[in-house]
């Protein structure tokens, strides 16, 4: 039986149904589980979610209360009056992610599904902005807590897909991409839940005002002398509009291009002036242009831009920057790579326990000169048969487009791993 009841009325030992409003409102990534540990109870009952749904067939029930009146929904009791503002702070929670790691190649399916159900949601809500209606949070709750599932199921499956796809619009992929950037740094980063959330949404809306044509906006903005902070202001103002955007948020699109020495726009804002959110919005979005590339140019293979970030990164957190770097790995999905061997081969998934021996799919014999049947190689698995020796130069070799060739070696890898 499904019963609302007040979070004041909570005990270990029932079964969490649903948390009634936004997931703003609460740390948890799920909605549906076991209250059995204590710190759970205690900050539920601090947050803001003054009432949730239990169900008594899979947990406890809660004392009856013989003044309950039927409720609206079938087989839910009536929810007692609003308790009064509770006090109790929400103290600083995190929660561990899955510990069973689903396989990336699997996963894929799932992330792509994710994608394309997604990518007319994220166009909506960019078009809806540059019509002037409004945007809210409830438009992207569902994409964020999709793609936090799936970075929680498997930390690269997400982005590396979005880095082997070439048939989304650029700035909506960009958003998807860095918002799944933003979650997975998060969760290397050991943020808890409710900043994870923050990340990702983030990373989908800060370039919101990519596109915006200064007329109509804003004359202190119209006088901006930077032509680029342009859709830094205008994106922060349409989501401060909104009303129900974190202040996090709107943080990171005001400020995800200041550097921390003071050479970024649109404030010139250095040093401990700038938060981690932004900071880490600075690194995820700086990585995805350099791999996407820009103004019809191609972009750097992901193992060149996670060098030329280390390299060339002036005003990016060295720190944040380890941890990226330890997120995605030395060669990331998606990386072209040489191999001791001659062979040619591109990254299809990695190892989080040896970052440096990914496991990669061949294409190419450099002493034979010609395509080869794709074979997958674990190379933490292969006990020096073969090794990386450096990143792939592809130029001169009878290839199609690198990106159709990601997508095409992507495909032969799942199905050659019967996913």
């Amino acid at each position: 039986m499904l019963k609302r009841i007040e979070t004041s009325e909570l005990t270990l030992g029932m079964f969490i149904q649903k948390l009634e409003g936004s997931w703003f409102k609460h740390p948890f990534w799920k909605s549906r589980f076991v209250l059995d540990e204590q710190w759970m109870l205690e900050v539920l009952q601090g947050s803001a979610v003054e009432t949730v749904i239990i169900d008594t067939e899979q947990g406890l029930d809660s004392q009856p209360d013989p003044d309950d009146v039927p409720a609206r929904m079938p087989g839910l009791a009536a929810a007692p009056p609003p308790a009064a503002a509770r006090s109790a702070p929400l103290r600083p929670v995190t929660t561990p992610f899955a510990a069973a790691r689903i396989a990336t190649v699997k996963e894929f399916g799932t992330a792509r599904k994710i994608a394309d159900r997604h990518s007319k949601v994220v166009s909506r809500v960019f078009l809806e902005a540059r019509l002037g209606r409004g945007i809210s949070a409830r438009n992207v709750d569902p994409l964020i807590d999709d793609i936090y599932a799936s970075v929680q199921r498997n930390l690269y499956a997400f982005n590396g897909l979005l880095r082997c796809r070439e048939d989304s619009e650029e700035t909506y992929r960009h958003a998807l991409a860095t918002s799944a950037l933003m979650i997975a740094l998060a969760r290397q980063m050991n943020l808890s839940p409710s900043e994870t959330r923050e990340a990702g949404m983030a990373g989908l809306l800060m370039d919101i005002g990519a596109g915006q044509e200064t007329a109509g906006t804003p004359s202190a903005m119209a006088g901006a002398d930077d032509a680029r902070s342009q859709h830094v202001l205008v994106g922060h103002a349409l989501l401060k509009a909104a009303g129900d955007i974190p202040e996090p948020v709107l943080k990171v699109c005001l400020r995800h291009h200041e550097r921390l020495d003071g050479s970024g726009f649109p404030h010139q804002l250095a040093g401990q002036d700038i938060d981690q959110l932004s900071r880490m919005a600075a690194i995820c979005d700086s990585y995805d242009l350099l791999v996407a590339g820009s103004n019809g140019s191609g972009g750097l293979d992901p193992a060149e831009a996670i060098r030329h970030l280390g390299d060339h990164g002036q005003g990016l957190d060295p720190a944040i920057m380890v941890y990226f770097i330890e997120m995605l790995g030395i060669y990331p999905i998606g990386a072209f790579v040489e191999l001791r061997s001659g062979r040619l081969a591109m990254v299809v998934d990695e190892d989080p326990s040896e970052r440096a021996l990914p496991t990669v799919y061949t294409f190419w014999s450099r002493p034979q000169d010609k395509r080869l049947k794709g074979e997958t190689i674990e190379l933490s698995q292969c006990y020096g048969a073969d090794e990386i020796v450096g990143i792939a130069q592809l130029g001169g070799l009878d290839l199609p487009p690198l990106g159709a060739l990601r997508q095409t070696l992507l495909s032969a890898y799942a199905k050659a791993s019967g996913a």
